[in-house]
Parts: structure tokens; C-alpha cells; sequence
């Protein structure tokens, strides 16, 4: 589990309570941040709770679900809550990415290779009729990395790529086509945002690496510590948020490949349970027996991001997946409102979805966290 933030205008960052996390999987997120913007006048004071000195290692392992001790004060979760950003699987392929904001619309950069065959054949020999349905069903993301910072996203979901037939070493990412913006200029980004918000801690997941040598690798890596530099945060580091306060530390880089065992500033991979359903229905009986086996001992996420085939974008040819994530999200998040986060074996912990900003998805996570407060009077 982990810990909720609550922004005030006042003020740039409040450690409370609760642990959790709300995502967008982009990304995904800390379970309730909501930007300065987002509280209302009445809203903007909250009782803080002094939890900087709960460990963070006690949340990956989730050993304990309280802190030990005396109760540190009360709550007060504000009504106005901005939604985490998370995009979705692409056609055919199982994964999630925040970067689907700048997908190339240029007919001349081909679809990524993890396509299915076919999807490849007909964006091949019939690119002005195939196109428009990839880019209607792989862009799930629609703000811009800052825009999703400010609307409290916490943990991005990065995929990587190296496109083919490019004699440069650029990086980009990738969901269905690849973006047009570099690997590069993204995480400046996100080093820019941290640099005006210097209480901010981001989780960068980066996984589902597509035709990366060791060469790139180690490109990748060079580039993440040139840029982050001393904001990175070692996974020997005693993970408080006071330590991290204290020392500086506001990126943790999650990276999934095994070069990632030889570094100490590359964390685990987070896992990500995925249910490879295209009705909500089916997507939330998957997860249901999933938690009746128990979940992981870490960090996880549970998406409840639906995924459509090549049949379904065929059959339903004027649809786009915003409208069907639209149209089952009463029925997803009527479900995430029975959850309970915590450390039993049939809770959950990071909860993602897709276009997070047009639902009441956040606030519906949040108020889990509601469970877990159970301190004396």
C-alpha cells in the first residue's frame, strides 16, 4: 500500500493516514492527490496527521496495514477531488501507457510489432481505412504529463520503444503506433513539474521494453540519472516520507527487465493484474477470483481497464474505446466501491482505469480509504 496526499492551496503537500492508491496507470496513482486547483475555499484546511515516519517497507511488503502507536489525529477528506489519469490496454495487446497523448498521426510511422498479424496486414494494405480505427482505439490518454501531474497522477506506466529502421538512438513510447515525442523530452518534463513541486514523490514504472538492445538499456538508464540526478531515490533507502523530505528524494524507478537487479537506484517491477476482458461483467468476475488466491505482497494493480480485440473494433465500427469505457464505468466503479484496501488477503491497492478525468473514478477510490480509519476516540 501506500500513502494518500491531499494538496492545499496553502499549502504543497499533506501526508495523511491513509495508504492506498487510486491510479490512473499512466498513469497510475497515490490514492487521493488532488492538485491546489481542485479544493474549494472550505475545502483547503485538513487535520494532518503526523505519518512521515511510517515505513514505506512495511507498505511494499504489506506486513502491516496500521502504524504501531498512538493515533495521530483525524481526517478531513475534501469533496473536490481531481481525477488520476490512466490509459489502457491497446487492440489485441495487454498493457497500459501515459503517453497517448502524442501518438503519430503520420501515416508513415507503421503500428507497433506486438499488433496482431492481421491488424498489421490491413494497416499495411489499406492505411486510409484502417488507421483512423487504431487511433480511435489506442489513444486512452488525453492530457499532456503535466496536465496529468497536476491532476494528482503519481505513478506512471511507461512503455519503451526504439522504432524500427531509425539510425538514431531515440527512445519513445508506444500504444498501438509510437508517440512523437521522445523518451527523453517527456521526463524533463516530469523533472520541470518536480522541480516547482519539491514535496512531490512520482513512481516512473517502466516495462514492456519493444526492440531495446543493451545498448539502449543502458542509454535508457543514463538518461533517467542525468535527468532526475539527486531526486532519485535508492532501493536501499529507508522509504519515509520524512527521509525522502529530508533527503531530497522524489523519483522512484520501477524497471522491468532484469538489468534492473545489478542497479541501486532501479526498484522491482510493480505487477499488474490484468483480466483481458472486454465486458465489465467478465473483467469483474476475473478479479474476484483472483483475490479469493490472496494478492501480492507489494505494490500491485488491479486495472480495471476493459480490453477490445480486432472482433470487437470491427463489430462496433463507429464506437472508439472512450465509449466503451464510458459506458461501463457505473458498472466498474459500483464494484471498487465494495473494495477495501489494506493488507488482507482479498484487498487491493492500486486501482486503475482509463480516461479517469470523465468519471467520478478518483473520488470513488478515495472514499475506500474511508476503511481503513478505525482509531480510537
Amino acid at each position: 500500500m501506500f500513502y494518500l496526499f491531499i494538496f492545499s492551496p496553502r499549502n504543497d503537500l499533506f501526508p495523511v493516514t491513509l495508504r492506498g492508491w487510486a491510479a490512473s496507470s499512466s498513469g497510475l496513482f497515490l490514492l487521493a492527490p488532488v492538485p491546489a486547483g481542485c479544493l474549494s475555499k472550505e475545502t483547503s484546511s485538513c487535520s494532518l496527521i503526523k505519518k512521515e515516519d511510517c515505513r514505506l517497507q512495511d507498505v511494499l511488503s504489506g506486513e502491516r496495514a496500521e502504524p504501531e502507536g498512538p493515533p495521530y489525529g483525524e481526517l478531513d477528506v475534501p469533496p473536490a477531488m481531481c481525477s488520476v489519469g490512466h490509459p489502457p490496454a491497446p487492440p489485441g495487446h495487454p498493457g497500459h501507457n501515459a503517453i497517448t497523448y502524442c501518438l503519430d498521426m503520420n501515416d508513415r510511422s507503421p503500428v507497433d510489432p506486438m499488433q496482431p498479424d492481421m491488424l498489421q496486414k490491413l494497416d499495411k494494405y489499406m492505411k486510409p481505412l484502417i488507421r483512423p480505427f487504431v487511433y480511435k482505439w489506442a489513444i486512452t490518454q488525453e492530457y499532456n504529463i503535466k496536465e496529468q501531474l497536476d491532476c494528482g497522477v503519481r505513478y506512471c506506466d511507461l512503455r519503451i520503444a526504439h522504432r524500427p529502421n531509425d539510425s538514431s538512438t531515440d527512445l519513445y513510447f508506444y500504444h498501438g503506433v509510437y508517440t512523437t515525442l521522445t523518451v527523453q523530452t517527456v521526463l524533463k518534463d516530469i523533472k520541470d513539474w518536480l522541480d516547482v513541486h519539491p514535496k512531490e514523490v512520482v513512481i516512473l514504472s517502466f516495462s514492456h521494453f519493444l526492440s531495446l538492445n543493451q545498448e539502449l538499456h543502458i542509454l535508457l538508464l543514463t538518461t533517467i540519472r542525468n535527468i532526475f540526478t539527486s531526486k532519485l531515490c535508492p532501493k536501499t533507502e529507508v522509504l519515509t516520507l520524512r527521509n525522502l523530505w529530508t533527503l531530497g528524494y522524489q523519483v522512484i524507478v520501477s524497471y522491468e527487465h532484469n538489468i534492473a537487479g545489478s542497479h541501486s537506484d532501479l526498484w522491482p517491477h510493480i505487477p499488474y493484474w490484468w483480466a483481458n476482458k472486454c465486458k465489465a461483467e467478465a473483467l469483474i468476475e476475473e478479479f474476484e477470483q483472483r483475490k479469493q488466491r490472496g494478492r501480492p505482497g507489494g505494490l500491485f494493480v488491479t486495472g480495471i481497464n476493459l480490453t477490445e480485440d480486432l472482433k470487437y473494433i470491427c463489430t462496433h465500427p463507429t464506437e472508439s474505446l472512450k465509449d466503451l469505457v464510458m459506458s461501463t464505468y457505473p458498472a466498474l466503479l459500483g464494484w471498487v466501491e465494495e473494495q477495501a484496501p489494506g493488507s488482507k488477503a482479498g484487498s487491493l491497492n492500486i486501482i486503475a482505469g482509463d480516461f479517469i478525468t470523465e468519471s467520478h473514478f478518483a473520488p470513488t477510490v478515495v472514499a475506500l480509504n474511508k476503511k481503513l480509519l478505525k482509531w480510537p476516540s
